[in-house]
């Protein structure tokens, strides 16, 4: 099993900036996948950011040049730097952990950009 903690989400004003962090813990060994989906009020979940280890970093159109996925393996930890933040970013956001073929969720965490 893959314990999964996030971190950082919060109010912010648009313009602004925060940084999610996602720390996995557990059987970490063969992860080969981080990433952060979210999920707004009345839409389905969507991705935001999937980092593919030894690969590359993969982003929604919509966050493309203001999202930056970057990860510190000796902290088996992923973050997510989230800068010049819309409104329309607002959003549970959710980190997803992949092990061959096993998945794991977070349990969310709020993100508000106020206009």
């Amino acid at each position: 099993q893959v314990q999964v903690v996030e971190s950082g989400g919060g109010l912010v004003q648009a313009g602004g900036s925060l940084r999610l962090s996602c720390a996995a813990s557990g059987s970490i060994a063969a992860i080969n996948v981080m990433g952060w989906y979210r999920q707004a009020p009345g839409k389905q979940r969507e991705l935001v950011a999937l980092f593919t280890f030894g690969v590359s970093s993969n982003y929604a159109d919509s966050v493309k040049g203001r999202f930056t996925i970057s990860r510190d393996n000796a902290k088996n930890t992923v973050y997510l730097q989230m800068n010049s933040l819309k409104p329309e970013d607002t959003a549970v956001y959710y980190c997803n952990i992949r092990q061959g073929p096993r998945e794991y969720w977070g349990q969310g965490t709020q993100v508000t950009v106020s206009s």
